[in-house]
């Protein structure tokens, strides 16, 4: 009977609900504009699978990998489960504690006085023939005893201080969770990006192949005029040879950077991925084109999306509860206590009912006097909570400069592009006029080395603002909240 009402007792405690606190994203007191300063492209929305915007299938085979693989996502993943288990230690706090008891004990007992045992002295009476005092008997009693038990002890949260500590740890929790997801979006953009410059050095490297094949051109076009003497001044045409012959060298130094720069960025991809760094990746390919129209979303969306911005919010959140738990540890605990088993002197008799033992309290204890530790705990988590405050605004604010930045760098970045696809179109007219008075006998060398120059750097310059176009677009993906759904 005993132990039917503990079980219902039991069964009956209400049980601490591990409850996520609210959200305190308005207790950050940053002004939040209702558009973007720098455009009206806000009220589109987000798309969250960006990465098919590019039209690149490589690519998407790419991030996936990632995400199966890398090993940073992997820490963040550990780290996420590691604040979900503090949820339940927090939570138990709350709940009844069960220990089940299974002991035995021997020990020895003396009684003193009992008209049998031992004597205390010679039965022949004192030494040199007096009569012995009368010393008492002691009676030695062995007793074995065996013990069941199932001890019961139960804080009762009247104050709500553990319920504080798990809302904390729920807390904590989702934290943990938005940063796998703003781990997730950050190596999203890594690969993306690493990818980008694959392509781009892959370009460059073709870049730098033209213009040793335009230098080697130009050497072999001047030696035939020094051979076959077509030159008036010799001595003019020989420096003209030395120079053509530098530029070879300087163009086959030039396309080994650029093999270079291509291997390094092909093993920052791999490590990426979760590979290892061999230095090869299959599927290179040229850049791809930009899309058109770039997505956005309302300053409201975003501050829901961002897993910076939660993860930030969240721990503010966790903050608050932790000071309050500290708050409420200043009041009085009740605690709960009982216990029911058998005792008995033979083990064939432990699980009988007859031999039942049990007890039931309670308990109230109030801190009297800590050294002042309890307010200097309750002072430690309040500075603790402005910090965290301090780390919100923060990051709302650095959200806000990552997408006006972004929008306003497509349009410079837009111009440079222009420009410099004007510039090509411009330095290739000259080039190939250049080139064709050379061939003429109408031209200098100086000339054609000039125009010939300056239409591969203009072609140079070029890949790398489309490339860092693309890399923009990557940031403002991420600046929105956007992220790579599998």
């Amino acid at each position: 009977m005993l132990r039917r009402r503990l079980l219902m007792f039991t069964v009956m405690l209400p049980c601490c609900r591990a409850v996520s606190p609210p959200s305190r994203l308005e207790e950050s007191g940053v002004a939040v504009p209702g558009g973007w300063i720098t455009t009206r492209e806000g009220a589109r929305g987000v798309d969250l699978e960006w990465v098919k915007r590019f039209g690149d299938r490589r690519l998407e085979e790419l991030v996936k990998e990632a995400l199966a693989h890398n090993p940073d996502l992997k820490v963040a993943s550990a780290r996420r489960d590691q604040a979900a288990s503090l949820i339940r230690s927090a939570a138990a706090q709350g709940l009844p504690q069960l220990e089940g008891r299974l002991g035995t004990d021997r020990s020895q007992r003396n009684f003193i006085g009992f008209p049998f045992g031992r004597g205390g002295a010679d039965e022949g009476g004192a030494p040199g023939g007096g009569v012995a005092a009368a010393e008492p008997q002691v009676t030695p009693f062995e007793v074995t005893t065996y013990t069941s038990a199932v001890n019961l002890q139960w804080e009762l949260d009247l104050w709500g201080r553990i319920r504080a500590g798990t809302a904390a740890a729920v807390a904590g929790a989702e934290a943990a969770e938005a940063d796998l997801r703003a781990a997730r979006a950050s190596l999203v953009g890594q690969v993306v990006r690493a990818w980008f410059a694959v392509a781009e050095a892959e370009e460059q490297e073709a870049v730098a192949g033209l213009a040793l094949k335009a230098a080697q051109d130009t050497q072999e076009a001047l030696e035939e005029r020094f051979r076959t003497g077509q030159a008036g001044n010799e001595g003019s045409l020989g420096a003209q040879l030395r120079l053509a012959r530098s530029d070879v060298s300087s163009a086959r130094a030039a396309l080994a950077q650029r093999k270079e720069g291509k291997v390094l960025a092909v093993r920052a991809l791999e490590l990426l991925l979760g590979r290892y760094p061999a230095g090869w990746v299959d599927g290179g390919g040229r850049l791809p084109g930009v899309p058109a129209a770039a997505p956005a979303g309302l300053p409201s969306e975003l501050l829901l999306r961002r897993p910076d911005i939660l993860a930030a919010e969240r721990r503010f959140a966790a903050q608050g509860m932790r000071q309050k738990e500290a708050r409420r540890a200043v009041f009085p605990r009740l605690a709960l206590t009982g216990s029911a088993g058998t005792n008995t002197d033979a083990l064939s008799n432990l699980l009988a009912s007859d031999y039942g033992i049990w007890n039931l309290g309670a308990g109230l204890t109030q801190t009297i006097f800590t050294g002042g530790q309890v307010l200097a705990e309750i002072r430690r988590r309040g500075a603790e909570q402005d910090e965290a405050l301090a780390l919100l605004q923060k990051a709302v604010l650095k959200a806000f400069g990552e997408v006006e930045e972004a929008l306003q760098l497509e349009g410079i970045l837009r111009e440079r592009e222009v420009a410099l696809e004007e510039a090509l179109r411009l330095a290739a007219e000259a080039d190939t006029e250049a080139r064709a008075n050379y061939r003429q006998g109408i031209g200098d060398i100086l000339t054609v080395l000039a125009t010939q120059n300056r239409a591969l750097q203009a072609k140079s310059q070029l890949t790398l603002v489309r490339r860092l176009r693309l890399d923009n677009r990557v940031a403002l993906h991420l600046a929105l909240g956007g992220d790579f759904v599998i």
